[in-house]
């Protein structure tokens, strides 16, 4: 399966009131394995950044200048996700920025999820542990991802740490601990993982016939003893 990682800076908050993308930052999973394939542009929005997106990003005006407009990479960005599941951290936000510059050039571009399927980390996120911070940094700390370049946003970086965190998040359990955030901290323990680029695909570990009829049997069992039957077997 290919999935792409994607993450993007903008010079505000809503394409609505004009603001544009200024950065993609793309990276490869083939088979939940890191492949080094990448991609990473800046573009020059033909207009100011705003002082509190340089905050966050520090892209500034001047750096922008001389960069290639959004009309330009279009087609080597669609190339590149085509056919792939996205995952992005709040993918309504990047979605909307993408879907909006596609429509803005009227050369028959269609929205992303025509051309890829999108998942959500930060709603995955929100599942796997309600009522705590979901934010990229937290989840960070969470699962054990250094993150320790990141001082300011980047899309590149940014998408490069997603990769980590959604594979680990994705994983397995990543603590025994059942606190919060700060819990978490106050405890001492633990130490920052990266995952390797160069590890080893997981191994698929099939049911036998056997296995899949005792499996079976006990649901049927289940459905028989327990007063609101097996909940497996109505989904």
């Amino acid at each position: 399966m290919r999935q792409i990682v994607l993450d993007t800076e903008t010079t505000g908050l809503d394409p609505a009131q004009g603001h544009k993308i200024i950065e993609i930052g793309c990276v490869e999973l083939l088979n939940r394995k890191l492949t080094g394939n990448h991609l990473h542009v800046y573009i020059n929005p033909q207009r100011e950044v705003e002082a509190a997106a340089l905050e966050v990003h520090g892209i500034s005006n001047e750096f922008l200048a001389d960069k290639p407009l959004f009309t330009d990479v279009a087609q080597s960005f669609i190339d590149f996700v085509e056919g792939a599941e996205l995952i992005i951290h709040n993918a309504p936000f990047d979605i909307g920025f993408l879907d909006h510059e596609l429509a803005a050039l009227k050369r028959g571009y269609k929205p992303m999820d025509q051309y890829c399927s999108i998942l959500d980390s930060l709603v995955m996120a929100r599942k796997k542990h309600p009522g705590q911070k979901n934010n990229l940094d937290a989840l960070c700390k969470r699962y054990m991802v250094d993150n320790t370049q990141r001082e300011l946003h980047g899309a590149l970086l940014d998408a490069e740490i997603l990769a980590d965190v959604y594979l680990m998040m994705t994983g397995g359990q990543s603590s025994l601990s059942l606190g919060n955030d700060e819990d978490d901290q106050q405890s001492g323990g633990g130490f920052l993982q990266k995952l390797s680029a160069d590890r080893k695909p997981l191994k698929i570990i099939r049911p036998s016939e056997e296995e899949l009829a005792a499996h079976e049997a006990r649901l049927q069992d289940i459905e028989q003893s327990a007063e609101d039957g097996c909940l497996w077997l109505k989904q």
